[in-house]
C-alpha cells in the first residue's frame, strides 16, 4: 500500500466532503486529488525519474498538504525545508539531497536568490502564490497546462521514500532521514489504534506545528489518512490557534509544549472558552512542564496524549495515553513525568555503552525498533551504521523504565552535566524550577567549572510582572534538589532560542561560556 492509495479512495467514495482550508482557500477531497495530478504530472514533465528528490521552502499551507500525495503518485521525493534557516543552510540541505525541482512558497523566492548561484542541481525553480521573480517560473500557470487524471502506475510501492526529512541539526550538520510509504502508513496506523477518539470523517484536525517538521506533516497526513478534513494555520499564533478550538469545531490538535503554553500564557481568556468539540490534543517533541500539563488538561477538557520521537523514527515509539493522564492526576502523578510506553509494534529498550539493558530504573539510552524505522541518512552510510545496529534505532536520548514499561526522559546524552563525578540530568533541574511561581521557562546546561569540572547553569524565562534574584532560584533549589543538582550560577532572558521543532537550543546557551575551553560537551 502506498500513501496515495487512501487518499484516491476518499477522493472516489466521498468527494465532496471538506478537505482541508488554509486561509480563505478550502478544497474539497476531488478538487485536492486533481490538483495532486496536476502537480504529479508536472514533476513527471520534468523529467522527474522514481527516486528523485526535489525541494519545496513553504510555510504551512494547502499545497504542502498535496504535495506528499503527488510525489507518492509521481514517485518522486520531497524535501521539505525549513523557511526560519538561513538561505545558506536551504543551500546545503538541497545540495546534499541533490534536488532537481525547487518550490517557494509567497515571499521565500527572494531570499532563495540569495545563494541561487550556489544551488549545484537545481534546473527550475517555481513561485507559489506569487509574482515569480526574474527566473522562476509560475506555479500556478505550470499546474493550469497539467491533465486532472489520475496518472499511470509508475511502479512504487510501500519500499519506495516518500520523503526525506533532514533533522533540525542541533548537534551539527543536519542530516536527511529517508522515510518510506511503508514507514509513514505504519505509524499512521499504529498512532490511529492508540488515540482513542480516532478520526473519522467530519472530524476536522487543526495543524499549527510546522508542516516540514515530522510533527506538523504527521498530523496532517493522519487526518487525511482517516478521510477527516484539515485546518492548516500558516504559522503558530497563539490567539488563532484558541479562537479555531474554541469556534471551527475542531477535533484533534497536536502542539508543543511551547505552544501549549503560549496559548495559557498569552491569550486572557483561554480558559473562559468552550472547547466541547475537542477531543484529543497531542503533545511532544520536547518536554512539557507539570504545570504547564496540568493547566492545559483543566483548560482543554479532552483527552491528552504525549507522543515521543524523533524524525527518523518517522513521528513516536513512545506514547502516553489518555487513561495514563487521568490516573496521573488521580493517584500517580509521576506518571506526568513520563514519555510512555512503547507503540503498538515497536520494541523499546534502555541499554547501556554495550548495548546491553539496564536494569530497571537505571539511566540508558533509548533504543527501538519497529516499521516506522528510517531507512538510513541519504548518503551518509557511516552515520546510518552508527545510528542503526542490528535493527536498533540509537535515539542518543538518556532515559530510565519503570517496571510497568514507562520510559522516563532524563535528556539528551549529550545534554548530561558531569558535576564532580555525578550525572546531572538537565530535565530534573528544569522541572524543578518550573515550580517556583514566577518562572515561564527555563534551560539548565553545563558550562566549565574550576573545582567540579562542569557547573549547572539555569537560564530562565519569567512570567510577566515577576522577578527573581540568582540567590533566591539558588536558595528555591535548595529545597528540591540535591546539593550537586543545585544551579551555581543563573541568568535571565526575555525568551529562550528554539529551533522549529521547538526544542531549546542549548548549544547557542552554552557557546559564550566555553570559548577558550577544552569542551567535553559538543552538542
Amino acid at each position: 500500500m502506498r500513501l496515495q492509495d487512501n487518499f484516491e479512495y476518499y477522493a472516489r467514495i466521498h468527494g465532496d466532503a471538506f478537505y482541508a482550508r488554509c486561509g480563505n482557500r478550502a478544497l474539497t477531497y476531488a478538487d485536492a486529488n486533481e490538483e495532486a495530478n496536476r502537480l504529479a504530472n508536472l514533476l513527471i514533465s520534468q523529467g522527474l525519474e522514481v527516486g528523485d528528490r526535489f525541494a519545496y521552502l513553504s510555510k504551512n499551507s494547502l499545497e504542502m498538504s498535496i504535495l506528499y500525495h503527488a510525489a507518492g503518485k509521481a514517485g518522486a521525493v520531497p524535501v521539505p525545508l525549513n523557511y526560519r534557516l538561513a538561505p545558506a543552510e536551504w543551500a546545503y540541505i538541497i545540495n546534499d539531497a541533490g534536488a532537481k525541482l525547487l518550490f517557494a512558497h509567497k515571499d521565500l523566492a527572494p531570499a532563495v536568490d540569495t545563494v541561487r548561484a550556489d544551488l549545484k542541481t537545481v534546473e527550475t525553480c517555481y513561485a507559489i502564490d506569487v509574482t515569480p521573480p526574474s527566473g522562476w517560473k509560475d506555479y500556478a500557470a505550470a499546474l493550469a497546462t497539467q491533465d486532472t487524471a489520475n496518472i499511470p502506475d509508475r511502479g512504487v510501492t510501500a519500499d519506495h521514500a516518500l520523503y526525506q526529512m533532514y533533522t533540525s541539526g542541533t548537534t551539527g550538520r543536519p542530516k536527511g532521514a529517508i522515510l518510506t510509504h511503508g514507514n509513514i502508513l505504519a505509524n499512521l496506523e499504529q498512532m490511529r489504534n492508540v488515540i482513542s477518539a480516532r478520526m473519522t470523517l467530519g472530524d476536522k484536525i487543526l495543524v499549527a506545528a510546522p508542516m516540514y517538521h515530522a510533527a506538523g506533516t504527521m498530523v496532517s497526513l493522519h487526518g487525511l489518512h482517516s478521510g477527516a478534513g484539515v485546518v492548516i494555520h500558516e504559522d503558530f499564533v497563539p490567539g488563532n490557534v484558541v479562537d479555531a478550538l474554541a469556534n471551527d469545531g475542531i477535533t484533534t490538535t497536536v502542539l508543543v509544549p511551547a505552544m501549549i503554553q503560549a496559548c495559557l500564557v498569552m491569550v486572557p481568556d483561554v480558559k473562559d472558552r468552550d472547547y466541547s468539540s475537542l477531543k484529543a490534543m497531542v503533545y511532544g517533541a520536547s518536554p512539557i512542564a507539570e504545570e504547564t500539563l496540568r493547566s492545559a488538561m483543566e483548560t482543554f477538557e479532552c483527552d491528552f496524549y504525549q507522543a515521543f520521537g524523533m524524525t527518523e523514527t518517522t513521528s513516536s515509539v513512545v506514547y502516553l495515553n489518555a487513561e495514563d493522564h487521568v490516573r496521573a492526576l488521580k493517584d500517580k502523578p509521576e506518571l506526568l513525568l513520563a514519555a510512555g510506553r512503547a507503540i503498538p509494534g515497536t520494541h523499546v529498550r534502555i541499554v547501556n555503552e554495550n548495548d546491553e539493558d539496564v536494569p530497571v530504573g537505571e539511566v540508558g539510552e533509548i533504543i527501538c525498533k519497529g516499521p516506522q524505522i528510517m531507512q538510513g541518512y541519504w548518503n551518509m552510510e557511516e552515520a546510518t551504521a552508527d545510528a542503526l545496529r542490528d535493527g536498533w534505532m540509537h535515539t542518543g536520548d538518556a532515559a530510565s523504565m519503570d517496571e510497568e514499561g514507562y520510559v522516563y526522559i532524563q535528556d539528551r546524552i549529550k545534554d548530561m552535566i558531569v558535576s564532580g563525578g555525578e550525572n546531572v540530568y538537565p530535565r530534573e533541574v528544569e522541572n524543578a524550577l518550573f515550580e517556583h511561581p514566577a518562572v515561564a521557562d527555563a534551560a539548565v546546561f553545563g558550562i566549565p567549572g574550576e573545582k567540579f569540572g562542569e557547573d549547572v547553569m539555569a537560564t530562565l524565562v519569567l512570567k510577566e510582572g515577576e522577578s527573581l534574584t540568582e540567590q533566591e532560584v539558588i536558595e528555591f533549589c535548595r529545597t528540591k534538589l540535591g546539593g550537586y543538582k543545585i544551579p551555581r550560577r543563573v541568568s535571565f532572558m526575555d525568551e529562550l532560542p528554539r529551533n522549529a521543532s521547538g526544542k531549546v537550543l542549548k548549544k547557542d546557551l552554552r557557546e559564550p561560556y566555553w570559548e577558550g575551553h577544552t569542551r567535553r560537551v559538543s552538542g
